[in-house]
């Protein structure tokens, strides 16, 4: 299986995140002596689930590397521009693949272990989506102080992971789908237009259960797809706020110190 990492974040000034990039790219913060997308590329690397790897937003001259890296894409702008030119890419390199790892450069904690039980669990489907989340007390319980914003679905409460599996022809197939998607990301109003206004205040009551979220949001949106509970607080561990860069700072440096290196 391929993979895309997204490395296209750049904070502007005001942002949570800008006093530390200074106009650089977020992938780049160091964390425990690398650039931090540089452990989510020794992750995949390391998995011999993974073939290729595309990176979206950085180019050679960044100081990063991994013999997987099969292309450079550059930041189309945004999230999901992204993650469509990356797919491109991908089937240009590999026109047989049919599913794709999706991560964020700022997931630092995860491992090769990880990327493989998600391979694993999602290899051979033909759904469009297959979304992880973690739940609030599998998160708490490994970064207690992480502060993570929570979805509260009526048998339990998650947040999203940032490593998934997508179906590859999933993004390239309906552009017009697509535009929707990436549209509404500018409007509250659009995105719970996107889902459903129904479904929005079932959400916000906490009367969906999590197999009725999913099939709400992938009928509204056209998508197959569902929500894999994963084990793995890492997944969704990124560094959008300083709290969060500083946790995982410190967390890596004690990981690299108890390891020896």
């Amino acid at each position: 299986m391929d993979a895309l990492v997204t490395a296209g974040g750049i904070p502007e000034e005001g942002e949570p995140l800008y006093e530390y990039t200074q106009g650089k790219p977020k992938a780049l913060l160091e964390i425990a002596g690398k650039p931090m997308i540089q452990w989510v590329l020794d992750a995949l690397s390391g998995s011999d689930r993974i073939d290729g790897i595309v990176v979206i937003g950085l180019d050679e001259t960044d100081a990063v590397h991994c013999e997987k890296i099969a292309a450079y894409v550059p930041n189309q702008g945004g999230l999901l521009e992204n993650a469509r030119a990356g797919m491109i890419k991908v089937l240009e390199l590999n026109p047989n693949a049919k599913q794709v790892v999706v991560a964020s450069s700022d997931i630092p904690a995860i491992t090769s272990e990880m990327v493989d039980w998600m391979v694993d669990n999602a290899k051979g489907s033909d759904l469009d989506l297959h979304y992880h989340v973690v739940t609030r007390e599998v998160m708490e319980k490994r970064y207690p102080e992480s502060n993570r914003s929570y979805i509260r679905l009526k048998d339990l409460e998650v947040c999203g992971g940032d490593m998934n599996v997508v179906r590859a022809m999933a993004v390239t197939a309906n552009e017009e789908r697509l535009e929707r998607i990436i549209d509404s990301r500018k409007s509250v109003f659009k995105q719970a237009a996107l889902i459903g206004y129904g479904t929005l205040l079932l959400l916000l009551l906490g009367r969906l259960d999590v197999n009725g979220a999913i099939e709400r949001v992938t009928k509204r949106m056209e998508i197959t797809g569902k929500l894999v509970l994963s084990p793995y607080a890492e997944i969704a561990m990124d560094a959008d706020k300083p709290h969060q860069l500083e946790i995982l700072r410190t967390d890596m440096a004690e990981k690299m110190e108890t390891l020896g290196t």
